[in-house]
């Protein structure tokens, strides 16, 4: 499965069966996880056979057979969010490709849980993604449309709707996909709204335009 066809395939799960992750595709994530870690900066760290990162709520209103997942972590920085969103979409679509199924969260993960199984102290923790063989393979959110989240000055070059395709399918904090994208020739800016997600939700915005367009075509202004 290529990362294009594991973007669109993968959606939220938050029930998963008790099947271990076999040490092979912990190999795998680990890898991926060292590659992020160094070329952003990042302490991401992944934790098998506990749930303490997920938050009480959550294991009692929503989680089943939750027993691993990734921290998303790193020293605190301007940009930091936005570098987690990024990393941790090549995550989610990465460990998709592997068979196995994800749960971002971002407001119900437990940030002392999660540090007790981190061994930098010093570094900023903002949310955990769940990782695991889920129940079910999810559905589809409700979605807006590429004219609603995406403007090019011109006719638009196939690349571009690409690109806004595949951002159509980013996840973001209660769905609410505040992208707004836009293109002049080869130069894309985006925005994402404002709040504490936003960041967050911007690096994911980022890695999925990306995916979809092609990196070779343009250039972040």
């Amino acid at each position: 499965m290529t990362m294009k066809e594991a973007m669109r395939r993968r959606h939220t799960v938050r029930r998963y069966t008790d099947e271990p992750i076999s040490a092979n595709l912990i190999k795998e994530l680990s890898g991926r996880i060292a590659q992020n870690n160094r070329t952003y900066g990042l302490n991401l760290t992944l934790v098998t056979g506990n749930c303490e990162g997920l938050g009480s709520m959550a294991r009692v209103l929503l989680a089943r057979g939750v027993n691993n997942y990734i921290i998303l972590a790193g020293p605190d920085a301007l940009d930091l969010d936005e570098r987690l969103g990024y990393c941790g979409a090549d995550m989610i679509i990465y460990a998709q490709t592997l068979g196995l199924n994800t749960w971002w969260v971002g407001g119900m993960f437990s940030k002392k849980g999660a540090q007790r199984n981190l061994s930098a102290l010093s570094v900023k923790v903002n949310g955990v993604i769940v990782v695991g063989f889920g129940a079910t393979q999810g559905v589809p959110h409700k979605s807006k449309t590429a004219a609603m989240i995406s403007h090019y000055e011109g006719r638009a070059p196939q690349w571009f709707t690409d690109g806004v395709e595949a951002l159509l399918y980013a996840p973001t904090a209660l769905n609410k996909q505040p992208f707004m994208v836009r293109g002049k020739g080869n130069q894309v800016s985006i925005s994402c709204g404002s709040g504490h997600f936003a960041g967050m939700d911007c690096g994911i915005g980022k890695y999925h335009f990306e995916l979809g367009a092609g990196k070779e075509y343009f250039t972040w202004a």
